[in-house]
């Protein structure tokens, strides 16, 4: 009953998704900005919003006692759009944080702005390693998700240790996600004594000629496995490209987790995904709802969404993004841990400062869904490239696709 009673309690937090702040009288509380993607990758920021509401409404959605309401903005992928969004937060004085998306652009292209204004991110889902290493000691930033100085690492192991690929083509979108990327697989490779045989680079909304062109291209260099980082729209692109190019050109993919932010599963469903020569792997971190069914507190989190979403979340394969969900909630716990230790005084730029120090402070240990949380984030400073960092490399895993579109993750 007392998880009914809070999630009835947060019924009308369901409300608040596209509420104008500005004319909104509710005095006192305090506000979450969600700025993501919510056309281009819907999916993906609709589980980051599950996942931040289903934490809160185990505190009656409430933050050090006081109110909390969620405001949602759709950048589309676009980083004026959400250089509009951080403007507003700046102007709202009851917003305290901001979560960002899967997208890294945006953050990245905001990153001075944040920290020289003070503007407190929370970060579930975008990986460009330079998102929490902005060079000043107070770091706005905090990130709990995969960090792509790490990531690189994880996925040329896999391919070079696990699946024995010796030569591997690098296929990277033309952003700063996609160069982070570069320099941490090159790193990666080099210390696995392997090298890339080619790196290519494409744009957004490249079409399926394209795409099969580039992947013959890149089977004739003599690569034996891809590299992929790129988003759902695009690797549905070269995923249905790879099913329709010859036989013998058809390369397994070890993929960035950006493919799973969307409809993927769904547009290259099982029969496309079982084609002959068609190998799909990708990136993901160690917690599945449908991996780990008997975790007590993947049990607990599931049923409590299924009552706050009726009809949208009936069971665990309705988490179309899990991973969004996953980090999203806990983060959010996190959050609340941090606003529980902060003395909100009213002031809203000394609260999110206080707010900021609380999170480097985080001395108790915190049951989350991927695993428990004991002081995730530190004070930054050179000696401590990851102090904003909740998540390691020892987080991470691999995973697949299964019959019904589920993310399975690969275990040793």
């Amino acid at each position: 009953m007392h998880i009914v009673a809070a999630i009835l309690g947060a019924f009308g937090l369901l409300l608040l998704s596209s509420f104008d702040p500005v004319n909104n009288a509710a005095a006192g509380k305090l506000r979450i900005y969600l700025d993501a993607d919510r056309t281009g990758v819907v999916e993906s920021g609709k589980a980051i919003e599950w996942g931040i509401r289903t934490a809160l409404s185990e505190v009656q959605d409430r933050l050090g006692g006081h109110e909390v309401e969620l405001v949602i903005r759709d950048h589309r992928g676009n980083t004026r759009r959400s250089t509009k969004h951080l403007e507003e937060y700046l102007e709202d004085k009851h917003a305290l944080v901001v979560f960002s998306g899967l997208h890294s652009p945006p953050l990245l292209a905001n990153l001075a702005m944040i920290n020289e204004e003070q503007i407190l991110v929370l970060d579930p889902w975008a990986a460009a390693g330079p998102i929490t290493r902005h060079p000043t000691r107070e770091n706005w930033i905090f990130r709990l998700s995969i960090d792509d100085t790490k990531a690189g690492r994880v996925i040329s192991q896999h391919a070079i240790l696990r699946r024995g690929h010796r030569a591997p083509a690098l296929l990277l979108e033309k952003t700063g996600w996609g160069k982070s990327n570069e320099r941490t697989m090159t790193a990666a490779l080099k210390d696995l004594k392997a090298d890339a045989v080619s790196t290519t680079w494409f744009n957004w909304g490249l079409t399926e000629e394209s795409a099969r062109i580039i992947l013959r291209d890149l089977a004739r260099s003599g690569a034996d496995v891809i590299f992929f980082v790129g988003n759902a729209p695009e690797g549905k692109t070269f995923a249905r490209a790879m099913t329709t190019i010859e036989r013998n050109l058809r390369r397994p993919i070890c993929s960035h987790w950006g493919i799973t932010g969307g409809d993927f599963p769904e547009v290259i469903g099982a029969d496309l995904r079982a084609t002959e020569g068609f190998s799909l792997e990708f990136l993901q971190t160690s917690f599945s709802f449908l991996d780990q069914p008997d975790d007590e507190k993947g049990k607990e989190v599931l049923a409590r969404a299924k009552l706050l979403f009726p009809g949208l979340i009936e069971d665990a394969y309705d988490i179309k993004a899990p991973t969004g969900f996953i980090h999203a909630y806990d983060l959010t716990l996190l959050l609340v841990a941090a606003a529980n230790k902060t003395e909100f005084s009213g002031d809203i730029c000394k609260d999110r400062r206080r707010l900021r120090l609380a999170l480097e402070d985080l001395d108790k240990p915190i049951h989350g869904l991927i695993k428990t949380y004991k002081r995730p984030f530190c004070a930054s400073d050179e000696d401590h490239p990851d102090a904003h960092e909740a998540l390691h490399i020892e987080d991470l895993v691999m995973a697949h696709y299964g019959e019904r579109g589920e993310i399975i993750v690969i275990r040793d």
